[in-house]
């Protein structure tokens, strides 16, 4: 149990750290958090490499989801990178740390993917939504709805693929890794 909450409160502090830095026009508390949080979560998991492969596809999902809503102008992230088609680096640290509660806090959702859909198309935007009303650090533009739409619909597909590919590779895991794992950590 203590891993499940680690990996729960690690995660919304790297979104607060990353939100409030963003909001001040800086990038590297994201980085930081996420980089201590991200090596906290692979020196835990009985299968580093499927958390690292994991990250890898979410943030893939990250510089298309992001990528495609601040290319269509209808958001616009604070402490970008200067091209609106590449999702800005805070934001791709988000996905790097949300990939690592796919095999803890969110597992579920491995077994629910249409409620994993419904994750993604309710409940991501509502975090964009809160970064942007708390600490600017995410700015739709009018209509807000379209930008809160794209961020949903983006998600809605990401995470069923998210919760799927880490099904899969918890499933083609080695025993042996869990057992390696279990003894060096």
């Amino acid at each position: 149990m203590p891993r499940f909450w680690a990996n729960v409160i690690g995660n919304q502090l790297v979104w607060l750290c990353a939100v409030i830095g963003a909001g001040h026009g800086l990038r590297w508390p994201a980085l930081l958090a996420a980089a201590v949080y991200v090596g906290s979560q692979l020196a835990w998991s009985p299968h580093p490499s499927v958390d690292a492969r994991l990250m890898g596809v979410a943030i893939a999902c990250g510089l298309v989801v992001d990528g495609l809503a601040g290319g269509t102008g209808r958001v616009v992230y604070a402490a970008g990178n200067g091209v609106a088609w590449l999702a800005p680096l805070w934001i791709l640290a988000l996905w790097a740390a949300f990939a690592m509660t796919l095999t803890v806090s969110f597992a579920v959702l491995q077994r629910h993917l249409v409620a994993a859909a419904l994750v993604g198309l309710l409940l991501a935007p509502l975090a964009y939504l809160s970064a942007a009303r708390g600490w600017s650090s995410v700015v739709f533009a009018a209509p807000p709805w379209h930008g809160v739409a794209v961020l949903g619909l983006g998600w809605a597909v990401a995470l069923p693929l998210l919760a799927a590919c880490a099904r899969h590779w918890q499933r083609q895991a080695s025993p042996l890794d869990t057992l390696a794992a279990g003894e060096t950590r």
